[in-house]
């Protein structure tokens, strides 16, 4: 069923312009994604089709959070990804008078350290008004020093929102359950949405369309590869993991994404065959944070899965290169393709911001 297409506008103090912006919900093209300038006199802020307000003293009953993106239907999900296009081309055009987070704080928790989720957040709801808060390892030690719940709870008495980058996944799950605020995943072990649904902006911008798409994933079976099956069981597309035998993603979440029955799913430890008329080939880092001491063993384990100009080669002259970064060039991933035209990787670091604030916009009713 096609998604309703969507549309926001932009005023600001008397001479602006407008920027308007429609996806469909069947086949996503470039012309959705581009925007008409004009000029209009003052009238009011942004304003766009959005779930309820969600205030810091909202009750648990109606409080959405961001943990996964199947907990999201096609039609919000397509919307998400229409506001961050939107707000992505107020931010290009300089316009600073957009603020929706104003008077708005947010509390990152970060177990696991990292320069593109931090920067993209803090930066983000900067941008749009609010104030952010970091709480490194040290700051908290939440689970040691005191207990997920607790903090859940004392954080959402400071925050309109809580982000956090935990390492193992009940703990995002935790913040959830006892959080009176939205709550965002900033990453897992078990997945990593936020970075998703930025590169599902990213296809988006540069194919045209993600339904129907063929996205190939060379690599590891981590917390990225779940994030795609997640979505690959919202929207419809064609996603394929090439990883090495035992390094495969979950069954559970294989098979869940494969019973939706809304895209076509393939695991395999062949990367030539697969990477055949991607649209797009992806790539991760072999050992993420938390398994370097296996790093010497999985480059071994991993040899014939590096993406090079070869495999790029036999994708075909269409395919594009993307990596969530941060990449170890030379080996899962050589210089040359990391460096290629058809390379799309800062792009998509980029979007990681735009994508995150739609993600907050539409958590907090903004």
């Amino acid at each position: 069923m096609a998604a309703a297409a969507m549309s926001c506008h932009s005023v600001i103090p008397d001479k602006i312009t407008v920027f308007t912006s429609s996806f469909s919900g069947d086949i996503l093209r470039k012309p959705s994604l581009s925007f008409s300038p004009t000029t209009t006199p003052l009238r009011r802020p942004i304003s766009c089709r959005s779930s309820p307000a969600i205030s810091p003293s909202s009750s648990l009953q109606g409080k959405s959070d961001f943990i996964h993106i199947s907990d999201f239907d096609k039609d919000t999900i397509l919307g998400i990804l229409n506001r961050a296009a939107e707000v992505k081309a107020v931010l290009k055009s300089g316009d600073r008078d957009y603020v929706p987070f104003k008077g708005k704080t947010m509390a990152m928790i970060f177990a696991k350290p990292s320069m593109r989720t931090r920067v993209s957040f803090e930066t983000g709801f900067y941008l749009l008004g609010g104030h952010a808060i970091y709480l490194g390892p040290n700051d908290i030690q939440m689970g040691k020093r005191e207990e997920t719940r607790d903090v859940a709870r004392v954080l959402s008495r400071y925050n309109d929102i809580i982000m956090a980058r935990v390492f193992a996944h009940q703990d995002i799950l935790d913040l959830s359950k006892y959080a009176t605020v939205p709550v965002v995943n900033g990453l897992t072990d078990y997945n990593h949405p936020c970075q998703i649904m930025a590169d599902a902006l990213t296809i988006i911008e540069h194919t045209g369309r993600l339904e129907g798409s063929k996205v190939v994933y060379i690599g590891d079976g981590n917390n990225i590869v779940h994030s795609w099956l997640l979505l690959a069981s919202v929207i419809p597309f064609h996603f394929v993991c090439a990883c090495p035998k035992g390094f495969e993603p979950d069954k559970e979440t294989v098979e869940r994404a494969k019973q939706a029955g809304i895209s076509k799913i393939e695991i395999t430890d062949d990367p030539k065959e697969a990477v055949k008329g991607a649209d797009v080939v992806y790539s991760d880092v072999w050992a993420s944070m938390g398994q370097k001491e296996e790093a010497a063993i999985r480059r071994e384990k991993f040899q014939g899965f590096q993406v090079d100009e070869a495999l790029m080669k036999i994708a075909g002259p269409q395919a594009y290169f993307m990596h969530c970064l941060p990449a170890e060039r030379g080996v899962e991933v050589t210089d040359g393709v990391v460096e290629a035209p058809n390379s799309i990787v800062f792009p998509q670091a980029e979007n990681r911001m735009h994508a995150q604030n739609a993600i907050m916009l539409h958590l907090m009713g903004a």
